[in-house]
């Protein structure tokens, strides 16, 4: 297994395509011999494609046995050691993570290295790269902490030098101070960017994510700066900046839009199931090892408060009455949670699951990136903590709208129909949630567990990140005497391959490399 700074360094690709046919167009990255921008910037999508629609190996090895446990999204049968996080889990999306580096590195290098003509007219190409990327590292970093960044990927830069290819570890406050500074300055690019038409088609072709918006590329930037912003605004250090950016954001909506309808929402959308980019493998990851249980904390905030979300995220177990939804008590004994699980032929499980026709067998469930409703939550937060809380409630309900209002769009475009689709809510049993949900007191938890509901296991690693920056909602677990990790972890460790081949890189690094050493923006 190879480094961070080592792995793919020299991946490209040839491509030319729509979201459609992306496949039968893509070639083998490690047999082509030549790439181009355009290439580049399709590659990079590709290559991210697993960490961004819901794939086999991301839900079923990386997230189930831990995010999912850690802020409860999921109900699982307790067992030894299970808040510590597995090798498998973390090794698997940090080499997903650094084969996409890669190729955004060697983006880099074929840029700096086209005429000052290309360089211009072909820029659009670099900077939605960057919008997409740093959100991917923001992730990465929120996971770990500190990482190989800066000087990461870059074996074919340096001619494939291996001596000089170890990267150094960046801190994470200091990653995020140059994504804010950099996405900040593309904000102010792409409003003034008008590519050639002939680029702009091609731009169109190769943009799996906004099919070549710029106006929707605007608003992923403007969202991700937001996300940043709140994430490390009660951080001394970047407290004021974050005023002052939000401040500058919400003055001026037309120069930095937002994602504030779903009509807007970043994502991957699957045009064809049998491509490449397709969440075929959802099913066999939620379903397996009853990875898609009900957790009894969400049931019960759901099912207490009317919510109309319910009947498209779950469904009844099989020995359930109908309507009737049960979810599983995380502080049962684990033989008691299994036998609850698995029922018997004649008394089968009343356990709640994830819907399988919204969720787990819908084949085109689409990669979601920011949605209108986390953004909501966002502004209210940031209205709450600034003293605007009637501001702030129009953007809280304006989230839970839509809120309920994507989950009907995901099963909308649902290619199966094992659980009949919910009938839609009606404005009144919308309003009547919302009621029953109130406002007016603990407004950051009321906008914490909305968000918690609403990221649930679509946006995993964004859900445990303000679940840990907001220490809301708050959740008991089982635990055993022999157990090592007694609560759940504060970030992950780094992988083994680290400490094997850029063990001089992270001694620098390895008193920090503890689940219990939290993230600087983690600070309740």
């Amino acid at each position: 297994m190879m480094i961070a700074g080592l792995c793919a360094a020299s991946l490209s690709v040839n491509i030319s395509c729509k979201k459609s046919s992306f496949d039968d167009w893509y070639r083998d990255p490690s047999k082509v011999t030549e790439t181009t921008i355009e290439k580049q910037f399709a590659g990079l999508q590709y290559t991210y494609r697993e960490l961004v629609v819901p794939t086999y190996r991301n839900y079923f090895v990386t997230l189930a046995p831990t995010i999912h446990r850690y802020i409860q999204t999921i109900g699982w049968a307790n067992s030894e050691n299970q808040l510590l996080p597995g090798a498998a889990a973390i090794t698997d999306r940090w080499e997903r993570y650094y084969q996409g580096l890669a190729q955004f590195r060697e983006l880099e290098k074929v840029y700096d290295a086209s005429l000052d003509i290309e360089k211009e007219e072909k820029k659009i190409f670099l900077l939605a790269a960057k919008i997409f990327f740093y959100d991917q590292t923001q992730q990465q970093v929120d996971l770990h902490g500190a990482i190989p960044w800066s000087e990461a990927g870059k074996l074919s830069s340096n001619g494939g030098n291996y001596a000089i290819s170890y990267p150094k570890y960046d801190k994470a406050e200091d990653i995020y101070t140059a994504m804010l500074d950099d996405l900040k300055s593309i904000s102010t690019e792409l409003n003034n960017i008008t590519p050639p038409s002939t680029v702009l088609e091609s731009f169109k072709t190769q943009d799996l994510i906004n099919s070549g918006s710029i106006d929707l590329w605007k608003k992923y930037c403007n969202s991700l700066r937001l996300r940043m912003l709140m994430r490390v605004s009660q951080v001394g250090s970047f407290s004021a900046r974050t005023t002052q950016e939000i401040n500058e954001i919400l003055a001026s909506p037309t120069i930095y839009p937002l994602v504030l309808n779903n009509d807007d929402n970043i994502q991957v959308d699957i045009f064809n199931n049998g491509s490449d980019i397709n969440s075929s493998g959802f099913q066999d990851a939620l379903e397996s090892w009853n990875n898609n249980i009900a957790g009894k904390v969400m049931i019960d905030h759901m099912v207490s408060n009317a919510d109309p979300r319910l009947p498209y995220m779950f469904e009844p177990g099989a020995g359930a009455a109908p309507n009737e939804y049960i979810g599983l008590d995380q502080s049962l004994p684990s033989s008691t949670q299994s036998t609850l699980i698995a029922g018997t032929p004649t008394e089968p499980s009343k356990i709640a699951i994830y819907n399988r026709s919204t969720y787990s067998r819908n084949q085109n469930f689409p990669g979601i990136l920011v949605t209108a409703s986390e953004v909501r939550y966002l502004l209210a937060e940031y209205k709450v903590r600034n003293g605007n809380p009637a501001d702030a409630r129009t953007d809280f309900e304006e989230g839970i709208r839509a809120s309920i209002d994507l989950q009907q769009r995901i099963r909308a475009v649902s290619n199966n129909s094992i659980v009949s689709a919910p009938t839609p809510p009606t404005a009144t049993q919308i309003n009547t949630y919302i009621n029953n949900i109130g406002w007016g007191t603990n407004n950051i938890q009321l906008i914490a567990m909305q968000k918690w509901l609403h990221l649930n296991i679509i946006q995993s690693v964004e859900n445990w990140s303000e679940v840990r920056r907001l220490d809301y909602p708050v959740f008991a677990f089982r635990v055993e005497q022999s157990d090592t990790q007694k609560t759940p972890p504060a970030k992950w460790n780094l992988p083994q391959s680290e400490i094997v081949y850029n063990g001089e890189n992270y001694n620098a690094v390895k008193d920090q490399d503890n689940v219990n050493t939290k993230l600087f923006w983690d600070l309740n």
